[in-house]
């Protein structure tokens, strides 16, 4: 047995604990779990001695906790416990030692003299304070006060000076900003006729590149996409030859020498796809020094694709290329 043990004689850790005693243990923290929600979303009929009892029905339940998720449900419940206590002394209100103002009013005037109990009917409850005539006898109130203090109040000690001169705010004068109408310029107008209507460059491109091999016939994959003036449009080229794959027109497969060999093709049907054939993607790679290399190998001198011009964009009068 560890050295380590509870007030009980038990170990506080048990991995091998009953687990119908587990389960009884894990009930029980979700009853007090429960009772204390209900307290919380009563909180006004709630007492001080019903928290007291969940806390007690918690001790009680924590000496049977030997695994870490019932300690784990317990510090729950304690964190719920404590939320509950907090808002209950919030929700508290001593009204005995709050300072009524109106009745220290009341009874200082009284005390100066301003009014008197009405002797003449005093079984009348409903009867005000009858009012003297005479004014307040402040020099009462002042002997007290010196009683308490030496100290001679000054004009500082007031509330401000005796007279006090309001003052008026100056009215802020602010430049007018007046607008140089030569400098003023209106936002360019754009009309129909001056946006130029762009045409769906891919698209037009992809069929070029579908006239040229079907004129060509079957050519190298590099001789028909490398461009040796414009590295870019290689590899566009090869994008737009990409579409051409993708939807059957244009089949990819290498010869006896193994060069990669592209040519047009008949669009499978929805037959041939039944029949098994089935698509396949690669990823091809085209960077610099694949293009340099390209040219070296197969000694491409003109392009099978002709250049194309850089497309441009007009905007009013301007060109955005």
């Amino acid at each position: 047995m560890s050295d380590v043990e509870m007030d009980n004689g038990q170990l506080p850790y048990d991995p091998d604990q009953n687990p119908e005693e587990k389960r009884a243990v894990r009930r029980e923290y979700r009853a007090i779990h429960k009772n204390v929600e209900d307290l919380q979303q009563n909180l006004k009929d709630c007492t001080v001695d019903n928290l007291t009892d969940a806390v007690k029905r918690t001790d009680k339940a924590f000496y049977k906790v030997k695994n870490t998720a019932e300690a784990t449900l317990d510090s729950s419940v304690l964190l719920q416990l404590t939320a509950s206590h907090a808002q209950m002394a919030r929700s508290l209100k001593s009204g005995s030692g709050a300072f009524d103002i109106d009745d220290y009013i009341a009874k200082l005037v009284t005390f100066m003299g301003g009014r008197r109990l009405d002797g003449q009917n005093p079984e009348d409850s409903d009867a005000d304070d009858a009012l003297l005539d005479t004014p307040l006898e402040w020099e009462q109130i002042g002997r007290r006060a010196l009683a308490k203090s030496r100290r001679v109040p000054v004009v500082g000690f007031m509330l401000g000076p005796l007279s006090i001169e309001q003052k008026k705010r100056a009215p802020v004068k602010r430049a007018k900003f007046e607008k140089n109408k030569a400098d003023e310029r209106k936002p360019q107008e754009l009309r129909e006729e001056d946006i130029a209507r762009s045409v769906n460059e891919t698209t037009k491109n992809v069929v070029t590149l579908e006239t040229i091999l079907t004129e060509t016939g079957q050519i190298n994959l590099f001789k028909f996409v490398i461009n040796p003036m414009s590295f870019a449009q290689s590899v566009e080229n090869m994008f737009y030859l990409s579409f051409l794959i993708r939807d059957g027109k244009v089949s990819l497969d290498t010869d006896e020498e193994g060069e990669p060999m592209i040519c047009c093709c008949e669009q499978p049907t929805p037959e041939d796809h039944d029949a098994g054939l089935r698509k396949r993607q690669i990823v091809f790679e085209l960077d610099m020094a694949t293009w340099k290399r390209a040219i070296e190998v197969f000694q491409i001198k003109e392009p099978t694709v002709p250049t194309r011009e850089a497309s441009k964009m007009k905007i009013g009068n301007k060109w955005y290329g």
